[in-house]
């Protein structure tokens, strides 16, 4: 059975509980991943649905999103806490809200064609132009 992970938002309001059984990890630069974050990225871990369960604060949620893209944020701090993703049945989980540290680090970088120029990608890991294996490689 895996260990169950806890996450926060910022200001305490909203809190969640995730199994540390992340079926894929990575680091998205797309524009709304960088936009909802306000950073170079997001590192998240790629989960069904079922298998997060908020704590606290799950009355007062905001989701924004459009198409099969819906990023849920604490309605009082505005963290992104996670996206839904895959027609509702995943759960992109923001790695940085999280309160205990994942057994599965990001694996690649997708979306790197998107990336922030002035954050260039060092770290070795494969770079792919959108999804990966949907898309070209850049590495």
């Amino acid at each position: 059975m895996a260990a169950t992970l806890r996450g926060s938002c910022l200001c305490g309001q909203t809190s969640y509980e995730v199994e540390d059984a992340f079926d894929y990890a990575m680091n998205c630069h797309c524009g709304q991943c960088r936009r909802t974050t306000g950073s170079a990225f997001k590192p998240m871990g790629g989960i069904p649905i079922g298998k997060l369960r908020l704590t606290a604060g799950a009355d007062d949620l905001l989701s924004y999103g459009k198409g099969d893209i819906r990023d849920v944020h604490c309605g009082r701090c505005g963290s992104l806490l996670y996206s839904i993703v895959r027609e509702g049945a995943w759960a992109h989980v923001a790695y940085g809200t999280l309160i205990d540290p994942p057994s599965l680090a990001p694996q690649e970088h997708i979306f790197a064609a998107d990336r922030a120029p002035w954050a260039p990608i060092t770290d070795g890991l494969p770079q792919w132009a959108g999804h990966s294996g949907e898309s070209a490689r850049l590495d």
